[in-house]
């Protein structure tokens, strides 16, 4: 027991030597790649600010009603955003929006292709999938540090560490949704000559498409349980308040807080869930 602790294998200290080797030598790709999730996020901060809070209430109780047909989820979306206003949290509610679409954009951008090609090549799902339970099973901290280092304290960070968290599910889920589709279905594209780029667009995608749109339901769902973490490292929105209420034991705030995250994560969720599902 003594001698295996005395001759600590340096994993902690390898990783920090990796982390340090990439600040050093690819700064520049780190801040490429803030300078581009800043912009979205800022562009997407724009959208939801810029109008006044009416509208935007009105255009998403429209696309609500738009998605679902129903008058009763319109009516509930469009009291629980008035409510959030009402408890003073608007602000802070399209902080937290702006960082969850922004990772959901980036989640579903990478997370569908990644699952399609992992359906295609076996060998690659295969390699994939130690990944995905690491990324969905490492504490968040873990990789929060590295984040910190190689982009700084902001908005940044907390999307990448939101994206890491929520990405496997859509990746798995498209997965899942293109390798369960029904033999028939391919031996019929078959038959009437069907290139793989058809079989893909025409019958796989399709198929899979309930799949693939859970997999958008929780990465938003994912995304929000990861907005205290987000706040942790300088990322605005409904964390911070959150944390302020945790710092000072302060309950009314806690409970407020917490209603215009659960009102956010109902709307969206029905917002996007496939109808009779």
């Amino acid at each position: 027991m003594e001698w295996l602790e005395d001759n600590k294998i340096p994993l902690g200290k390898a990783v920090q030597r990796f982390i340090e080797w990439l600040t050093d030598g690819f700064y520049w790709v780190f801040d490429a790649i803030s300078a581009a999730l800043e912009a979205v996020i800022l562009a997407l901060l724009w959208l939801l600010q810029a109008p006044h809070a009416f509208v935007v209430i009105t255009v998403i109780t429209a696309l609500s009603w738009f998605a679902r047909r129903s008058a009763g989820f319109s009516l509930f979306t469009a009291f629980g955003l008035l409510l959030i206003i009402n408890q003073g949290y608007w602000v802070e509610t399209t902080e937290t929006l702006a960082l969850v679409l922004a990772s959901a954009v980036v989640c579903m951008g990478v997370g569908v292709p990644l699952g399609i090609a992992a359906a295609r090549k076996p060998w690659l799902h295969r390699v994939m999938e130690p990944i995905l339970d690491l990324m969905q099973t490492i504490p968040t901290f873990v990789y929060l540090i590295p984040a910190l280092i190689l982009f700084g304290l902001g908005m940044v960070p907390g999307l990448i560490a939101t994206v890491i968290f929520a990405i496997p599910a859509p990746i798995r889920l498209t997965h899942l949704g293109i390798t369960s589709t029904p033999t028939s279905l391919l031996e019929a594209g078959k038959a009437f000559g069907s290139t793989p780029l058809q079989m893909m667009w025409k019958i796989e995608l399709p198929y899979a498409m309930p799949q693939i749109m859970a997999g958008l339901t929780q990465t938003i769902m994912l995304s929000l349980s990861m907005v205290v973490i987000a706040a942790l490292v300088g990322a605005d929105g409904l964390g911070v308040p959150t944390l302020r209420a945790l710092n000072s034991v302060n309950v009314a705030k806690g409970f407020e807080v917490g209603i215009a995250i659960v009102l956010v994560a109902i709307i969206f969720d029905r917002m996007f869930k496939r109808k009779g599902a």
